[in-house]
């Protein structure tokens, strides 16, 4: 599915990389509790000095990350800014130094020039622009390269390597974005990247008795791709996404939404492995038939595990959010399986945030 502004053409995304405090033993969480499988390393013992990387892979879904081997270092600075968090969401495309010229020329500021490396697999074409808040996106060419992951990284097989819990890949990420900065953002996912709005929200949408936020979803023309975006509106009282916003010193990647063909498989082994969630109130349960209509699952194993349900025109899907994943309350997780619906989940935000407002106000920042 083309349109004649397809410039920029994506086949996916090819990894999420995140800058961390210390990344072995974010990657023994990963494994631990959401099931990714070890991939790839970088670090002393191939050559690096000023880092270490482990990249961690369960289907489609490739995390890396990454941490600071000395206290000068822009990965340092920023997880001493942002906490842990997404630097770099990478989008696997054909050709990276074309991806570059157009997107620099409609606008992108650029992270950097193209670059070819290589090792005994092949070459990997790499080039990087600038978005929202310090997250950037690299562009990655690999269609001459055979090895695990990268050029620089070496096979990374532990003794310890865990089950997986069913996830398939990333169904869209979201960015939360400051005051004032939303229509800046979606003009740069269509302007610069050809990227179209599928869906607008706006705080009558998403709002509860004290707060609100703005959403708009931006799309790659195969759809392959899918950025919601939120900014916070003015509520009575601070929103998640000004929390967030607070917490991690500016915009950035809020959470990463995990495709599953078994949401209740997935999510009932989640939590045997300690990952949190969040909870909405009983009664959601009580009116959810007489809302979404008819449904294969059965009610009460949604309600023991506490997954949401929502319905549009395509059909309907089943998702459920993780609490946040570090200390302070910015990045988590949602696990969603579609069975049609290509929407995201609208009739449920009234009930979540509610849900949100709880755990802030344990936390004091409501």
């Amino acid at each position: 599915m083309t349109s004649n502004n397809d410039f920029l053409p994506i086949n996916g995304t090819d990894y999420v990389e995140f800058y961390v405090g210390n990344a072995k033993q974010a990657a023994h969480y990963y494994q631990t509790a959401f099931g990714f499988q070890p991939l790839a390393y970088a670090g002393l013992e191939t050559g690096l000095k000023d880092r270490t990387s482990y990249v961690i892979r369960q289907g489609k879904i490739t995390f890396m990350l990454t941490t600071a081997l000395v206290p000068d270092s822009p990965i340092a600075d920023h997880c001493k800014l942002h906490g842990d968090g997404v630097k770099v969401i990478a989008l696997w495309v054909d050709d990276a130094r074309k991806s570059f010229e157009e997107t620099t020329k409609r606008g992108a500021k650029p992270y950097f020039q193209p670059r070819a490396d290589h090792d005994d697999n092949g070459e990997v074409v790499s080039s990087g622009i600038h978005t929202y808040g310090e997250t950037v996106h690299v562009f990655i060419e690999r269609k001459n390269y055979k090895g695990v992951f990268l050029p620089g990284f070496v096979k990374w097989e532990p003794h310890y390597q865990p089950p997986s819990v069913g996830l398939l890949y990333v169904d869209h990420m979201v960015g939360n974005v400051n005051w004032g900065e939303m229509n800046t953002w979606v003009d740069f996912y269509h302007d610069v990247m050809g990227f179209n709005q599928l869906i607008s929200f706006d705080d009558k949408d998403i709002s509860t008795e004290f707060t609100a936020l703005m959403s708009k979803v931006m799309a790659s023309s195969n759809l392959y791709i899918k950025f919601p975006l939120n900014e916070p509106a003015h509520g009575k009282k601070k929103s998640q996404i000004e929390e967030y916003i607070d917490f991690y010193q500016g915009g950035g990647v809020q959470h990463v939404a995990m495709a599953t063909n078994n949401i209740l498989e997935t999510v009932a082994t989640l939590k045997s492995r300690g990952v949190e969630f969040l909870r909405v109130p009983d009664a959601y349960y009580d009116l959810l038939i007489q809302r979404v209509g008819n449904i294969d699952e059965t009610i009460e194993p949604l309600r023991e595990l506490g997954i949401l349900v929502d319905r549009d025109e395509d059909g309907y899907l089943l998702q459920i959010f993780t609490k946040p994943v570090e200390d302070r309350p910015t990045v988590f997780y949602e696990i969603i399986q579609r069975k049609g619906a290509k929407s995201f989940g609208k009739g449920n935000f009234k009930a979540l945030f509610e849900s949100i407002e709880l755990e802030q106000e344990k936390r004091g920042t409501l």
